[in-house]
């Protein structure tokens, strides 16, 4: 079955799944001291913390592989799904904190744009069990990209900021990378 046809027929299984949705349009009052938004309750935290991500198409098994293959010769279009190790320093054999679980897919036809969907799950330390969600534009040779945080779990929950990523390492030849994020996130 090509990509087409995958594409098509999930497109057709989503239709027909809110077709039969019912939309209820309920206005309720919303008490912020039990969502933890009360501001004389909590003050908001910002946190900033440094993670390296890894991105290794070719290990045993793959962090990362294609889901969807490039139309063009300069990669355009192409999707691939990750399951990257985040780690406290640059090299692999550091400790690890977490998992980078998402895709990203080549957005661009004149340059290596990104787009970035992705969560950080943090699985030890202060942030065991949460996660920070981030959507956005990633122009792999720029020297310093920086995407939104757009929400998150856990200790994260309510979250909204920003990540800065730095390549630190990237082998041409068998596409691995290692980038530092440096986050910067508000949370309660």
């Amino acid at each position: 079955m090509n990509t087409f046809s995958i594409l098509l027929a999930l497109s057709i299984t989503i239709l027909l799944h809110l077709a039969q949705c019912h939309i209820i349009d309920e206005r309720t009052d919303i008490d912020l001291v039990e969502l933890g938004l009360d501001q004389t309750a909590q003050k908001q935290k910002l946190s900033r913390f440094r993670v390296y991500w890894h991105d290794i198409p070719t290990s045993n098994p793959p962090s990362s592989i294609p889901i969807v293959k490039p139309v063009t010769k300069t990669g355009f279009g192409q999707i691939n799904m990750i399951d990257n190790p985040l780690t406290l320093g640059p090299e692999l054999s550091s400790k690890a904190v977490g998992k980078a679980q998402g895709f990203y897919g080549m957005a661009s036809q004149e340059e290596v744009g990104l787009l970035m969907a992705m969560n950080f799950f943090f699985t030890t330390g202060k942030y065991n069990g949460s996660s920070i969600t981030i959507l956005g534009r990633n122009v792999v040779f720029d020297r310093v990209r920086e995407m939104p945080v757009s929400g998150g779990s856990g200790l994260f929950r309510w979250a909204r900021g920003y990540v800065q990523a730095r390549t630190h390492v990237f082998d041409l030849k068998s596409g691995a990378a290692t980038v530092e994020y440096t986050i910067y996130v508000m949370h309660y």
